[in-house]
């Protein structure tokens, strides 16, 4: 799933922490504490639910049906690099109480401005591969045109946007369909029937190791604005300075788990499709190819609808989320006026979307790639941060063997980025 709201208050459909007020001292505590986990809970679903979308569900079955059980490897190392990522950034900004933005900036001048353009940039690549994958999701469904259905879906994305009620359904949809989609990835899972023992292996000594892939999968599950959406709804809620730092790791450390878990278990899936001799199209739509031959054609519908759904939530998440990052630039960008420029920016997703004449497999698989590649650059403004502005964090230091693993993560993500650029640009020619 991949439902990937902004963490604001004010967004349309979006969910309001609320303080207790001070009926009682007692009720009052309770009640906060309540509203502490809530946030907390709010932020892993945040995290989680953006990590496995669109993107990652199609590009784990591409590199799965081109890697094989090799591919093990990389998502090992993804969920390394994400739960890296996600605490040092989550610890951060929660200390700082400030925006990436703003934090940035307040680090070393224009940062913040450069993060800002390169989260929209990316933002806007990450929605016209959402939009894509709303369209192999009616195409797996019903049957639709990909471009027909993802036209469709942008229409309706914009719809659910600007309506408060549909989107409250839409939310709530959301997680009874994620239920839906982590069992029916389970069974298909058992069905398939992988070589577990070979995947096994390959995770920690794999045949090959493909780092354009691996960069893929880490843009698109802890690239772009997914980086600092779990952070910025931590920072609403008002879980803010050093007595949550425990609780924000502690946090990020489950999101990922449960992330992690579901994201071998969907690669296992694909693993016991292809591995059977299964032939996937990776031109066409190879996941809902791969539900198909493991579940019949009720699979396949079941997984169109929660892929859509997943793709759709995105479109708006992605979409809101990038549009707040252009308040550095203005303070005077109200919310009537971020509300207009996300139905701009999913507009034009969906022009450039039909422009392209590149398959929505393909878009959704470059989309991750793409922002895998900006990844290092915002880490590395965020760890100098943690070395060497602690005046920005209250005084307070990050863990040092957090510190330590993020410069390293910094290093490998820059380093897979640079041997990966030509490769995933190639990706827009599949």
């Amino acid at each position: 799933m991949s439902t990937s709201h902004s963490p604001d208050h004010d967004e349309p459909g979006g969910s309001q922490v609320t303080v207790p007020g001070p009926a009682t001292v007692a009720s009052g505590a309770v009640g906060f504490a309540k509203a502490r986990r809530s946030s907390l809970l709010g932020a892993i679903f945040l995290m989680a639910t953006s990590a496995i979308g669109p993107g990652f569900i199609t590009q784990t079955a591409t590199f799965t049906a081109t890697l094989g059980a090799a591919f093990a490897f990389g998502i090992l190392v993804s969920i390394v690099i994400d739960f890296i990522v996600q605490a040092n950034i989550w610890q951060i900004i929660t200390l700082s109480g400030k925006r990436a933005a703003e934090l940035a900036n307040a680090a070393i001048p224009y940062s913040g401005y450069l993060l800002s353009v390169l989260v929209i940039l990316g933002g806007l690549v990450f929605n016209i591969g959402n939009i894509a994958g709303a369209g192999l999701g009616l195409n797996a469904l019903l049957g639709l045109d990909p471009r027909i259905g993802g036209a469709i879906s942008a229409v309706l994305a914009i719809a659910i946007f600007l309506s408060h009620r549909a989107g409250l359904i839409m939310d709530r949809a959301i997680i009874v369909l994620g239920v839906i989609m982590i069992g029916l990835t389970v069974a298909v899972a058992v069905v398939a029937n992988p070589p577990v023992g070979d995947a096994l292996r390959q995770t920690v000594l794999p045949d090959t190791i493909d780092f354009a892939a691996i960069t893929t999968i880490v843009g698109g599950t802890v690239g772009g604005y997914i980086t600092y959406a779990g952070a910025h709804k931590l920072l609403d809620s008002g879980t803010t300075g050093p007595e949550h730092i425990k609780q924000v790791t502690r946090s990020a450390f489950f999101g990922i788990a449960v992330t992690g878990i579901m994201r071998y278990v969907l690669f296992l899936a694909f693993l016991g499709v292809t591995a059977s001799g299964v032939m996937l199209d990776l031109a066409a739509n190879p996941a809902a190819q791969a539900f198909e031959a493991a579940a019949g054609q009720w699979g396949m519908r079941a997984f169109g609808l929660v892929l859509w759904a997943a793709a759709i939530s995105s479109v708006i998440g992605a979409a809101f989320t990038s549009v707040s990052f252009m308040t550095v630039f203005s303070t005077k960008l109200n919310m009537r006026a971020r509300s207009w420029a996300t139905v701009v920016f999913i507009a034009v997703g969906l022009v450039v979307f039909l422009v392209m004449g590149t398959t929505p497999v393909a878009l959704l698989v470059f989309a991750g790639g793409f922002n895998g590649l900006i990844l290092p650059i915002g880490f590395t403004v965020f760890m100098y941060i943690a070395w060497f502005r602690r005046d920005l964090l209250g005084g307070h230091r990050i863990q040092l063997w957090l510190l330590v693993l993020g410069t390293l993560m910094t290093a490998l993500t820059w380093y897979m980025g640079a041997v990966s650029f030509s490769t995933i640009f190639k990706f827009l020619g599949a």
